[in-house]
């Protein structure tokens, strides 16, 4: 299918691959991009031919999160949009908020959509990559992916929260409240993905899952899905997704997060975001044994004290 900026889009053998295809940019989220996904998935749900989705990234990484450039952020919310009219922008917490649940509703078509997807996660899945990520139905990673939300250090809350119905509350907060990552082989460990694979053998591994997903009408898969859904819906998942937007502006309102948009416009996006992160070494938690550190707050991984 042509028309696509962002992303790439094919179908082939039930089931259509959507691959987020913004490589230089770790495949990082604009609107349009997110625009773009939204409009692909409701399309593979409505092609009879589809029995899944495999979502995945182009280059080095799933995704490195949201674009916070700007770029890509014309995208009009009407076809009768005006430059005549006077629009929201984010002059307002209302607006903050609207603006939040835009983009959200174009992410929940992964939990919204009939047919079942597969997040098939690569290097970096980091803020809205695990937005999204957490979203399918499925997630299955190469061990050495890398997963965490880092502006939960200074930029807001997180305005699209799965992670507890994965993780349990205790590794949700252990992770929010730090931004600190764990890798694919942690993530399965602690049951933030389903499966966590070598690399090389990843996109075999997500595959060969949407060949048994193809031997299955998907009226029934369709089914299958959605009452697990409504499952989490009963456990207030969806409720919890419009919260996390609403939260996030409270998020936004923070010292923390003013005092990096005064940093943004002083220093540039690229120098705060580093700025940012050295204090925390190399970012990483630990799921099982001791996190030893050593001076400058890389974890140690020989056990030494």
């Amino acid at each position: 299918m042509t028309g696509f900026e962002s992303i790439g889009y094919e179908v082939e053998d039930g089931r259509a691959r959507i691959t987020l295809n913004r490589p230089d940019k770790l495949n990082a989220l604009s609107l349009r991009l997110q625009a773009e996904l939204s409009e692909a998935l409701w399309e593979a749900d409505n092609d009879r031919a589809v029995h899944c989705v495999i979502l995945r990234g182009a280059g080095r990484a799933f995704s490195a999160g949201y674009d916070l450039s700007g770029a890509d952020a014309d995208v009009p919310v009407s076809r009768v949009e005006s430059p005549e009219r006077r629009y929201r922008g984010a002059r307002s917490i209302d607006d903050d908020a609207w603006q939040l649940e835009r983009a959200q509703r174009y992410r929940m078509a992964l939990f919204d959509m009939h047919k079942p997807s597969i997040a098939q996660v690569h290097g970096y899945c980091l803020a809205g990559g695990t937005d999204i990520a957490l979203l399918c139905d499925l997630v299955v990673a190469a061990d050495d992916a890398v997963f965490g939300f880092p502006p939960a250090r200074d930029l807001g809350a997180l305005p699209t929260n799965m992670w507890i119905y994965h993780v349990g509350p205790q590794w949700a907060k252990r992770l929010m409240l730090t931004g600190d990552t764990i890798t694919g082989a942690e993530a399965q460990e602690i049951g933030l993905v389903l499966k966590a694979v070598p690399a090389d053998a990843l996109e075999a591994e997500v595959e060969q899952l949407a060949d048994r997903l193809a031997l299955i009408d998907p009226d029934l898969l369709s089914a299958n899905k959605r009452i697990i859904n409504v499952a989490l819906e009963l456990q207030g998942a969806r409720t919890l997704q419009r919260m996390a937007a609403e939260n996030d502006v409270r998020g936004h309102n923070t010292r923390a997060a003013r005092d990096y948009v005064a940093s943004v416009k002083e220093k540039g996006l690229r120098e705060t975001l580093r700025a940012r992160d050295a204090k925390f070494g190399d970012g990483r938690a630990r799921v099982r044994g001791p996190e030893r550190r050593d001076a400058a707050g890389r974890l140690r991984d020989d056990g030494g004290a």
